[in-house]
C-alpha cells in the first residue's frame, strides 16, 4: 500500500524467476542469494490449482523463500510473513528481515509471494515477466494487452481473489511447516488475507501477529474509496489546530505555481498525504508549510528528494514492484464500498481535504473485470489462536479506529492483545522497529505486552542497553 518508486529488474523469465528454485517439494538454494540480505535463504516453487477444489483447472505456482534462524540459540519454530498490498510481493518484506529476526528470535522466517505477485504465477504472465519491457511492472504499451487478456478470460482473473490466495497460504503451511511452533504474521492487506485463511482453511497455529490491521470488511466508511478522508484526519491530527490553520491559509492564499514544479504532479495535498507514511519526513511537514508561506520552496524540494531516496531504498530487489493489475482487481472487487464512485465525487471530497490520497481516483471506472464477493466476505473466523494486534495512532492507510473496531470483533473468537504505538505510521516493522521488536518479542515469549509504546523511548532504551556507557 506504500510503494511508488521506480524499481530495478533482472533479465530472466518469470517461468524461471530469479530467486526461485524449480517447482519442488523441498527448499533448495536460491539463484539470487548473492543479493544483499538474501545470503543463506532457501527457495521453493509449489504447484497450486487455479481454483481450489476444482478438477482440471490450470496449474499455477507459488514461490516461497525461507530465511533459516541464526545458529545463536535454540530453534523454536517458524513464522510465516504475509506481505500487504494487495499486490505486494514477498520481496517487499526483505528489507526488514533483520528487524523480523530480532522480533522472532530462534524462528525461521518463511515469506511467500501471493498468487499474482513476485515469482508466483501472474495475472498477465507475458506483460509481467521480468524480461518484458518494464520488468514485472507494466510499461505503457503493456497495459492494453494485459487488461485485454483479463477481460478475455474473466474466470481466470476472478481466481486471483482473496479467498483463493488464502487457500494457497493454508496449503503451503500444511505442506511445508517445519518442526516447532508455527506463527503467522500479516501486515496491512496481509492481515485481511490471514484472517480469510483462518475462516476458509484454518491451520493449527501457535500465534498470529497483525501489523496494521485492516478495518472490518463491512465498515464501508473506512474502505478504500474513503482513503482521502482517512489520510486527511491523520494529517490534521499531526498538525494540530495551529498547524491546520497555517496550512489552510497557505492553500487559500498562495499561488499554486509556487509548488507546481517541486510537488509531484503539482499536487501539494497529495504529496503531504504521502509523507504521512514516513515519520522522519512527516515531521518536516510544518517546516515545509512555513517555508512556502514565506515563498521559500527549498524545504519542499529537499523533502521530495528524500522521499524518492526513501522509497527507492524500500524496493531494492528485482521482484519488489507490486502487481498493479492485481492491486486494481482486488481493490475494485472486494475493498471498494462505492462501485459507482465518480470522478466528480472524488474531486469534491479532495477539494475539502488538506491531505489526499490517489486511491479513490484509481477506483473510478477501474478497467478490470471485477468479480463478485464470495460468501466469506465480511465474516470473522470462528476461532482464533492467541493474537497480537499492533497498530499506530497515526496510520494513514489502515485507520487506528478501524483497527480498534476490528480487534473488538476478533476478540469474540479468541484471545486478542492490542498494542498501540504512539504516533506510529503504517508497516511498524519499518517505521517503528524498536516498538515492533519489543512488543512482538514479548508476545512471542508469552511475556507481558505493554499496551502503549513510544518509538523514541523504546529506541532510547535499546541504545542504552547496547551501550550502557
Amino acid at each position: 500500500m506504500l510503494r511508488s518508486a521506480s524499481m530495478l529488474v533482472l533479465l530472466s523469465a518469470l517461468a524461471a524467476p530469479a530467486g526461485a528454485a524449480a517447482t519442488a517439494s523441498s527448499f533448495a538454494a536460491c539463484a539470487d542469494d548473492d543479493q544483499p540480505g538474501l545470503a543463506g535463504s532457501r527457495c521453493l516453487r509449489d504447484a497450486m490449482p487455479l481454483r481450489h477444489g476444482t478438477q482440471g483447472d490450470e496449474a499455477i505456482t507459488i514461490a516461497l523463500r525461507r530465511f533459516p534462524a541464526h545458529d545463536d540459540g535454540a530453534h523454536r519454530g517458524e513464522v510465516w510473513l504475509v506481505a500487504g498490498g494487495p499486490g505486494e510481493a514477498g520481496a517487499s518484506l526483505y528489507p526488514m528481515v533483520a528487524t523480523y529476526r530480532r522480533a522472532f528470535p530462534g524462528y525461521d522466517l518463511v515469506i511467500p509471494d501471493h498468487r499474482g505477485t513476485g515469482a508466483s504465477t501472474r495475472l498477465c504472465p507475458a506483460q509481467e515477466a521480468v524480461d518484458s519491457a518494464d520488468g514485472v511492472a507494466l510499461a505503457g504499451e503493456e497495459w492494453g494487452p494485459c487488461i485485454g487478456a483479463m477481460y478475455a478470460e474473466p474466470a481466470r482473473a476472478a481466481a486471483f481473489n482473496v479467498t483463493e490466495a488464502a487457500q494457497d497460504l493454508s496449503t503451503l503451511i500444511a505442506r511445508h511447516r517445519g518442526e516447532g511452533e508455527v506463527l503467522v504474521y500479516g501486515v496491512s492487506y496481509g492481515t485481511q488475507l490471514v484472517l480469510r485463511m483462518l475462516q476458509v482453511a484454518p491451520q493449527p497455529l501457535d500465534g498470529v501477529i497483525l501489523d496494521g490491521l485492516v478495518p472490518p470488511e463491512r465498515a464501508s466508511h473506512w474502505d478504500l474509496s474513503h482513503r482521502t478522508a482517512v489520510v486527511d484526519e491523520v494529517g490534521r491530527d499531526l498538525l494540530g489546530a495551529a498547524g491546520v490553520d497555517a496550512y489552510e491559509r497557505l492553500l487559500a492564499t498562495a499561488d499554486p505555481e509556487l509548488w507546481r514544479e517541486a510537488a509531484p504532479g503539482g499536487d501539494l495535498p497529495r504529496l503531504m498525504g504521502t509523507l504521512l507514511n514516513f515519520p522522519a519526513l512527516r515531521a518536516r511537514i510544518p517546516q515545509v508549510i512555513d517555508a512556502l508561506a514565506a515563498d521559500d520552496v527549498a524545504p519542499l524540494q529537499e523533502v521530495v528528494a528524500d522521499l524518492r531516496t526513501t522509497t527507492a531504498a524500500m524496493t531494492p530487489y528485482p521482484l519488489s514492484p507490486p502487481s498493479l493489475p492485481l492491486v486494481m482487481l482486488i481493490s475494485a472487487s472486494e475493498n471498494n464500498a462505492r462501485p459507482q464512485l465518480t470522478k466528480e465525487t472524488v474531486e469534491a471530497e479532495a477539494g475539502d481535504a488538506l491531505f489526499t490520497s490517489a486511491i479513490p481516483g484509481l477506483l473510478v471506472d477501474a478497467p478490470v473485470p471485477a468479480y463478485q464477493r464470495d460468501a466469506w466476505y465480511g465474516r470473522s473466523p470462528d476461532a482464533l489462536p492467541r493474537t497480537l494486534v499492533i497498530h499506530g495512532t497515526l496510520d494513514p492507510n489502515t485507520p487506528y479506529a478501524g483497527a480498534r473496531a476490528h480487534a473488538a470483533l476478533l476478540a469474540k473468537a479468541g484471545p486478542v492483545t492490542f498494542a498501540t504505538v504512539e504516533d506510529g505510521a503504517h508497516l511498524l516493522a519499518y517505521v517503528a522497529p524498536a516498538c515492533f521488536v519489543g512488543t512482538v518479542s514479548a508476545f512471542v515469549r508469552n511475556a507481558s505486552v505493554s499496551e502503549r509504546c513510544s518509538e523514541a523511548v523504546a529506541a532510547g532504551d535499546v541504545a542504552t542497553a547496547e551501550d550502557p556507557a
